[in-house]
């Protein structure tokens, strides 16, 4: 099977029956793979509060669930996040795929903690296979047009996590509850695997050597294109406080703000958890530029939190949805900006691996911060644990809006001089 030729790195047998699909169906999937895994992963956040309820597992246990995703989706960036470059790319996506498909069901069918923790690691791992090939596949079918490449590797991933939470609570109304919309989402994964499977793969742009085939898949801890050291490193930052802001929403927050608005209906839960998220996704699209358009909308995610704190203290649910709306605009916008800067500055080569590195700081903001909330929430008590958590989230955002503010202002010199 071509399939298994290119798994181990071997020239792709090509059948009859494979599919020689245009450049635009290979856009598509490439980016409905991301888009499906990640919204499969958001589809619990509704349920947080039914899981708490039903397993028991308490607001520790909560960020626990959510934190084991997140930081197997890290480990994944960082040992195989850059198999695609070596495999190809269409062998990565059917992989993914498959082993998101695994973690589906495992996680639908837990019955605690533990057998929670390995569906959610489980699905950590194939987004984190998924990212880099993904963005590396979109790069690599628009070699003239990287901005649209890295717009559309955003739309996809946001759209995904933005829709998933709403989803999870539309289909948990359906008879069977929580299990139904996660053996719907492995129909979808079923149903997506069947294109991947018979399209023509293209040759992957770094096939290992007979013998060196371990050492091209080993772990590769630390890649940090050179060249774009500073780009990275605003865009990582923006990543982490983006995903930091995210994890809570994703993770305690939906049980918070249904205690404290006396929201009993998953989709109402779902639906507030996912604004910021829909608007993130939705903002991708917009044509704003500026020359300090990453620092303003940075300085308006600033601006968002501190009315959403406000918000929650007084219970003013317009205000939490006007703030929601804010903060997912300006990460949306500020992300895009910094996303864009970092991956547009290295060769196609090293697209993948820039991508996996960035997201794999990113990913940690929806790792640690929300794991010391939780434990905070369990100490304090989720009110002073949230100020604590928000408070800083508004001093990271102030300062990377400083710095990126400086950043364009010292480029624009340079270009004078």
């Amino acid at each position: 099977m071509s399939l298994i030729s290119e798994l181990r790195m071997q020239p792709a047998v090509d059948s009859r029956a494979s599919w020689d699909a245009p450049a635009s169906m290979r856009l598509l999937l490439s980016a409905a793979v991301i888009f499906v895994l990640l919204c499969g992963a958001n589809l619990a956040t509704p349920l947080y509060p039914q899981l708490q309820s039903s397993l028991g597992l308490g607001t520790l246990g909560t960020t626990v669930a959510f934190a084991s995703y997140v930081l197997a989706l890290m480990l994944g960036l960082v040992s195989i996040g850059h198999w695609s470059d070596h495999i190809g790319r269409r062998a990565a996506l059917v992989t993914a795929v498959l082993v998101g498909l695994l973690g589906t069901l495992v996680f639908a069918g837990a019955q605690g903690l533990v057998t929670l923790c390995v569906g959610r690691a489980l699905q950590g791992l194939s987004v984190a296979l998924a990212t880099g090939a993904s963005a590396a596949a979109l790069r690599e079918l628009l070699p003239t047009k990287p901005q649209w490449a890295s717009r559309f590797t955003l739309l996809a991933s946001s759209g995904g996590v933005a829709i998933g939470p709403v989803l999870g609570g539309a289909l948990a109304m359906l008879p069977g509850g929580m299990r139904t919309a996660f053996f719907l989402q492995g129909a979808v994964l079923l149903a997506l695997l069947i294109p991947l499977s018979v399209v023509r793969a293209r040759p992957a742009i770094a096939p290992a050597a007979f013998g060196q085939r371990r050492n091209a898949l080993a772990p590769r801890p630390g890649l940090v294109p050179a060249q774009a050291n500073e780009d990275f490193w605003l865009a990582a930052g923006t990543g982490f406080l983006s995903f930091a802001v995210y994890g809570f929403i994703l993770s305690l927050a939906p049980g918070h703000f249904a205690a404290v608005f006396d929201l009993r209906s998953p989709v109402l839960v779902g639906a507030l958890a996912g604004l910021p998220l829909l608007a993130s996704a939705l903002s991708q699209l917009s044509a704003v530029r500026g020359r300090q358009l990453q620092a303003f909308a940075t300085l308006s995610m600033a601006l968002a939190l501190g009315t959403l704190l406000i918000g929650v203290e007084r219970a003013h649910l317009a205000v939490v949805l006007c703030a929601l709306l804010v903060l997912g605009v300006g990460q949306g916008l500020t992300f895009r900006s910094a996303f864009a800067a970092a991956v547009d500055s290295v060769e196609i080569s090293a697209h993948a691996r820039t991508v996996s590195s960035i997201y794999l700081i990113t990913y940690l903001g929806s790792a640690l911060p929300v794991i010391g909330l939780g434990w905070a929430a369990g100490v304090f008590g989720m009110a002073t644990g949230m100020r604590i958590f928000l408070s800083a989230a508004i001093l990271l955002a102030v300062t990377l809006a400083v710095v990126a503010w400086l950043r364009q202002a010292r480029t624009k010199e340079n270009f004078r001089a």
